[in-house]
């Protein structure tokens, strides 16, 4: 039960730091706009060597932002604060704060799971734990197919030479890995009910 235990607490951890890094960081996706290379997070957008806050503007223009050569429905996406992509952006962000939030109590659970202190005796922690991850996989999910439906239907449209960068690819690792977490705290609750069934015989 133990083994299952470490493996899980393992994997929550590197889920975790994985979940954060890939939640605070500028590179869900990149692409090219008028020659000059860009890329884009949950918070800010970068251009050159320059980023913005999704809420801020670029000197606009009527239908364009200026020296961006991009236009008045492309920059929508660049930016918050108008427009339906407003919703998307808040949608993923909440899904990606809330998997860090479930993965962060299954790990103080999954720790308290080591313990043997009475307290909580009807409620089994690995269990808890298990479910906590599950909960975890299931917020990044919701965040990662928001993101991924959006960003191909609507920018995929709009910008020729674009693609999903490493901040991205490691919303979709820690998934597995808070996956994996999950599974190997169910097993570890499995075997410890097997255990205590055979026990009270």
């Amino acid at each position: 039960m133990y083994s299952f235990m470490g493996g899980g607490l393992f994997c929550a951890w590197v889920g975790t730091i994985l979940l954060v890094v890939a939640t605070a960081t500028d590179h869900w996706m990149q692409y090219r706009l008028s020659g000059s290379f860009a890329h884009q997070g949950l918070w800010r957008y970068c251009l050159g060597n320059k980023c913005y806050l999704q809420t801020e503007s670029i000197g606009e223009g009527p239908g364009r932002v200026w020296g961006l050569g991009c236009t008045w429905g492309q920059s929508l996406w660049l930016r918050e604060g108008k427009g339906p992509a407003q919703a998307y952006w808040n949608a993923t962000r909440a899904f990606m704060i809330l998997s860090c939030l479930c993965a962060t109590s299954g790990i103080i659970m999954g720790i308290l799971a080591f313990t043997q202190q009475p307290a909580f005796n009807r409620l089994s922690r690995p269990f808890s734990a298990g479910i906590l991850f599950f909960a975890s996989t299931l917020c990044v999910l919701l965040a990662l197919a928001i993101y991924t439906g959006v960003t191909v239907s609507f920018l995929g449209r709009r910008f020729g030479d674009w693609r999903f960068s490493w901040s991205y690819i490691l919303g979709w690792v820690a998934l597995l890995m808070t996956f994996f977490a999950g599974i190997f705290y169910m097993c570890a609750y499995r075997m410890h009910e097997c255990q205590r069934l055979s026990t009270s015989r």
